[in-house]
This record gives C-alpha cells, structure tokens and sequence, in this order.
C-alpha cells in the first residue's frame, strides 16, 4: 500500500515533469480572446490560501496562491489583456488593463435577495426586470451583429447604453432601492462590454463550472498538506481539465507525455499529442 505522504511524493514529482505542460496551457490561455475567471477559498496545512482558475473554451489553468489580490493576476496573465476577461466583482480584476465583462448572475442574485427581503417595495422588482431586459437585448444584438452591419450596431448600442444610464438614474429611489442602484452603477462600466465581444457571456457561469471541477479534492480532503503539493494539484488539474475540455484521453495523453519524458527528457506537449492523433485519424480514414 503507498501512504498519503507518499502520494503527495509522486504527485509532487509528476508535476515537475509536466511543467512544460503546464506552461503550454497558460500560454493557450492567455493567446485567446476571451478568459473566464474565478477563485475560491483552499487550505494548505490548515491556512487559507486560494485556488485561481483562468479558462478559455479549450485550456483551463489552475493556480495555487497563498494571496488574493491583483499581483496574482497580473503575474500570470501580464498587464494587458488583448480581449476581454469575464470575471465577478472582485476588485482584483481590476489590477489588468483589458475589456471587462462583470458577472451580471451575480448582480441579479444579489437584487433577488432584496426583493425577498423587502416584498413591500415594488420598485426593486421593476428595476430588475427593467434591468434583465437590457441584458437580455444585449445578447440578442450581440448575436445580430454582422447582420445588422458596425453602423447600425453601434446606433443600438449607445442606445443601449443610454438605457442603462437611465435606469441607473432613477428620480427618488427609496433607501433599499438606492442601496442596490448604488450596488450596480459600481459594475456599471463593465455590465455591457459583453455586446461588443464575439463568444462572450454577460455571466461567468463557466468559470464557475471550472472552478467546482477543482474543488472536489477540498470536499474530500479539506485542501492540501503542503505548499508544494497545492501547486502540484493545480499542475495536474489544469491538464485534466483541459484534456477533457478538448475531448483527449487524459490517462491516454499522460502515457504518451511520460513515455516520451523516458526516451528524450522531454514531456509530451498537448499540441504535439493533438498533432499526432490527427495524423493517426487521417491514416485510418484513408
């Protein structure tokens, strides 16, 4: 039998061999044009720290950290951003300069919890609803874009915008009501952004569902026991995760990377992986 400690020995090891790997999936990510992101809380030896994810549709990349700030974004993904990256409120965000898409799940989940709060004030009801049409019109004229042409587009945009603007001013706004205008004129440059980005999502509903796909070792382990094997999990679940976000084997890939670690001193990338499994396709076809 091999002990936990053990484990953590080989994981550890495993890691340090795939950072190549783990370095190619970074470079995905932050080649694209669009970048979900999330953070939750992780325990290393019984201390917070925090584990990151920052995703593209194809790459999921999982960091290990000890802060919660802006440094660690701005250290992994640089100081500019050429795209646009959708996030929640989290001022840490805030730290890289690049297009911003605010989570607006998060910003209707949070006025939800007025209404039911407070019921006897209709107006937070109306400001909702009021809102979640902007959105909604957002999508719609994101999707029309090439159709309308950039002129017309842009018309509807600013009208869009003004819209928003306007519900934002709303003439003798009670305490409650005032309180989550306050709330949303915060994200207010970030609430459409959206609109003008191919592929992009006015919610980070996916970067949420990357981040509970790394979460589940927490549930059964509480975290990790070291400094090291944190960054370990976060190495190895990044190229999980994006194996199976780009429908490769990931026992399959981890063989081959090994197996040519062995022969050469190099691991396996996974475009070289990808490379091969085309050729191979295109053999069998033929």
């Amino acid at each position: 039998q091999i002990s936990t400690a053990g484990i953590s020995r080989i994981m550890v090891r495993l890691s340090d061999i795939l950072q190549p790997v783990y370095d190619e999936i970074l470079a995905d990510v932050k080649q694209g044009t669009r970048i979900w992101a999330d953070e939750t809380g992780w325990r290393v030896k019984g201390k917070l720290w925090w584990l990151w994810i920052f995703a593209n549709e194809r790459s999921a990349y999982y960091w290990a950290d000890k802060t919660h700030g802006g440094p660690v974004v701005t250290r992994l993904l640089g100081e500019i951003f050429y795209g646009i990256l959708i996030v929640d409120g989290w001022h840490a965000y805030t730290k890289i300069v690049c297009a911003k898409q605010t989570c607006m799940a998060h910003i209707f989940r949070k006025i939800r919890a007025f209404i039911d709060a407070y019921p006897q004030y209709r107006s937070i009801m109306t400001f909702y609803l009021r809102l979640r049409k902007i959105i909604r019109h957002g999508e719609k004229l994101q999707k029309e874009r090439s159709e309308l042409g950039e002129m017309v587009f842009q018309r509807r945009l600013k009208a869009l915008r003004q819209r928003l603007n306007a519900l934002l001013n709303w003439k003798n706004p009670n305490d409650i009501l005032k309180d989550v205008i306050k709330k949303v004129r915060r994200q207010k440059e970030r609430i459409l952004t959206f609109v003008e980005h191919e592929g992009a999502t006015h919610h980070n509903n996916y970067g949420e569902y990357i981040i509970k796909k790394g979460v589940v070792k927490r549930k059964m382990s509480g975290g990790s026991m070291s400094e090291e094997g944190a960054r370990a999990y976060a190495c190895i679940q990044s190229i999980a995760m994006t194996c199976q976000l780009r429908n490769i084997s990931f026992h399959g890939f981890l063989k081959a990377s090994l197996v040519q670690y062995i022969r050469t001193g190099k691991p396996m990338l996974l475009a070289e992986y990808e490379a091969g499994s085309a050729i191979m396709k295109e053999k069998i076809a033929a």
